[in-house]
């Protein structure tokens, strides 16, 4: 596996031949389209490459509570049209339930004034009424209102005053907001909220109608795509005298195909290399076995185009590193069983299947190591049996499993600056990445090697080497003779340096591997314990107790279990491993492909 070596592909032809043009290359499905002309100003009017459309009518027919008897087969069928009524249906069941809920508040406004019929605005002199509902401890604020205004009417809790003014009074004319009563009577909102509910009615009935298309919307969303991709490439190309271009990158195992479509159309096709200063998308040539791989090497970030494919070594560090975080044979045998049970339902595709053997792996690595603990369910075996004897860490040997984790930080975190430095041969930066490696393995000799030992002696001098190299190297600036170049090029050496203390904490983030295994293991011996002390406490009724808090004791420890493992798994891949293994970020290849309407 390895990120694909990409070409700039120019394709030519007619105007008139634009939409056969476009139709072809998607069927081709291997160009990462490149824009040739700008997007429109008016985003509305921007195009995406996704059906986003479709999905929303489909939503919005899904979350309908009841829906109707499904339509399997329709030859009249149209998806644009549905998708379009459905949310035609959408807008206006919005808009019908935003006036709905804007009348139920006015008319809560109005009613305890009652049905006031308002004078015409001509009558009043141009001045305006204004409705205030203060509560009946605050009433003394109207003595100090310069304005004229009248107590309506008062109840046991609120004084209701109605301030007479050409301009809205100022907010702080009484200690309580104005009440916004609108131009129309009482009885005139609730004749209006009873139309706008029966509006309601009959849109919502259009809704439900239109349900009997969910199934045929679903499976026919290819199409809907395949539209949508169409429109997003339209908007890409670039059309001039009578010509149309369109220019995409194209892997050059793909290029035949692309040469053989232009000659059989009568096209112009230019191919060109990548320029040194672009970043073409990222395309990771995969295996079906290796899908979930490329899918953890992509999730985070996207590697750059011209580094290297990490989803293989991502594949087997997250199976390790998860197998360390659970560290019990019980739970790994209980997944795997689970796994084992789903098997052939996920291998009914491919990425079912690669998910199935990282899940394999994971589980297996899970399995050894926690045969190499001697945890089976937080309980050790005996010494003189078959588990026992095949236990060779000791988890609650804090030094030798601290040791043990910092030395797999310090071998994760080299093998990313070995592969980086393999990419950058033939440049002084990949020195300083192999300094890096030098001086981690110096500095961990230093701290862990026997003292007096041919080790210890050597690491000091390990160590100096690689800071050296660091110090060195680091810095691409070039040196023209002149004495400001060797200055900033120390300087940049000097900041390189300063990443040490970074590669220190790094290395010290790989402990969370000791740290949250034992935190299993100490949590499944404690409910082992609740449970014997539950049976020993009530004979008979306590076994019962007993095995209530052992499964439900073992089913959280578990869950936490896999939580952790899967997080904090993933979090050492991407953060500390990819922070000296994956340097920069790419963009992820696109292709223009038509895709198959489900049967």
């Amino acid at each position: 596996m390895s990120i694909a070596r990409v070409k700039r592909v120019t394709v030519c032809g007619l105007s008139s031949e634009k939409d056969g043009l476009l139709e072809g290359l998607q069927a081709l499905g291997c160009l990462h389209l490149l824009p040739l002309r700008p997007a429109p100003a008016e985003p509305e009017k921007v195009a995406s490459p996704r059906a986003e459309s479709a999905y929303k009518a489909l939503r919005f027919l899904t979350d309908m509570p009841e829906k109707r008897k499904q339509v399997t087969k329709d030859p009249r069928f149209d998806v644009e049209s549905v998708v379009q009524e459905a949310l035609a249906v959408k807008d206006r069941l919005r808009d019908a339930t935003d006036r709905r809920d804007f009348l139920e508040h006015r008319i809560a406004q109005v009613e305890p004034w009652g049905d006031i019929a308002f004078p015409p605005h001509a009558e009043l002199a141009g001045y305006r009424l204004w409705f205030y509902i203060l509560p009946s401890g605050k009433a003394g604020a109207l003595r100090e209102v310069e304005l004229p205004w009248q107590i309506v009417r008062k109840d046991n809790h609120f004084t209701y005053v109605v301030v007479i003014a050409q301009e809205e009074p100022p907010g702080d004319l009484l200690p309580v907001p104005r009440t916004h009563t609108g131009a129309l009577p009482l009885l005139a909102l609730k004749d209006r909220l009873e139309e706008t509910e029966v509006e309601i009615e009959d849109i919502v009935a259009q809704r439900l109608a239109l349900t009997r298309y969910i199934y045929l919307l679903s499976v026919n969303l290819a199409e809907a795509e395949n539209r949508a991709s169409l429109a997003y490439a339209d908007q890409q190309v670039r059309e001039e005298d009578g010509i149309v271009a369109v220019q995409g990158w194209v892997p050059e195992d793909a290029i035949p195909e692309v040469e053989a479509f232009a000659e059989e159309r009568g096209l112009a096709c230019l191919l060109e290399d990548p320029k040194p200063e672009e970043e073409p998308p990222t395309l990771i040539e995969e295996t079906p076995e290796m899908v979930a791989g490329v899918d953890l090497a992509m999730f985070y970030t996207v590697p750059p185009y011209r580094m290297w494919d990490p989803s293989v070594v991502l594949f087997f560090s997250f199976s390790v590193f998860f197998a360390m975080i659970v560290a019990d044979a019980g739970y790994a045998a209980v997944l795997l069983a689970g796994l084992f049970v789903f098997w052939k339902r996920l291998g009914r595709g491919a990425r079912g299947r690669s998910y199935r053997l990282l899940g394999l792996s994971m589980l297996g690595c899970t399995l050894v190591y926690g045969v190499l603990t001697g945890s089976y369910f937080g309980v050790a075996p005996a010494a003189d049996s078959l588990p026992g004897a095949l236990q060779v860490l000791d988890l609650n040997d804090y030094d030798a499993m601290m040791r043990l984790s910092i030395m797999i930080g310090v071998l994760h975190l080299a093998m990313g600056n070995a592969v980086v430095a393999y990419t950058k041969r033939g440049s002084r930066t990949a020195i300083a990445n192999l300094g890096w490696i030098v001086g981690l393995f110096g500095a961990t000799a230093l701290v862990f090697a026997t003292p007096g030992g041919t080790l210890a002696e050597a690491a000091p001098y390990v160590l100096g080497a690689g800071v050296a190299a660091i110090f060195l190297f680091s810095s691409e600036r070039p040196i023209v003779d002149r004495p400001m170049d060797y200055l900033w090029r120390a300087l940049d050496g000097l900041k390189a340096l300063m990443g040490i203390m970074g590669a220190f904490g790094d290395v010290l983030s790989y402990m969370r591997l000791f740290a949250l295994g034992l935190a299993s293991a100490s949590l499944a011996l404690t409910f082992n314990s609740l449970a014997m002390q539950a049976k020993d406490a009530a004979p008979g009724l306590g076994l019962l107790f007993a095995i209530l808090i052992l499964i439900g004791g073992h089913v959280v420890n578990l869950g936490l279990a896999i939580m952790s493992g899967v997080v904090h798994g993933l979090r050492l891949n991407f953060i500390e491993f990819y922070k000296w293994g994956m340097p920069g970020e790419g963009s992820p290849f696109r292709r223009f492909a038509r895709k198959e309407v489900q049967p």
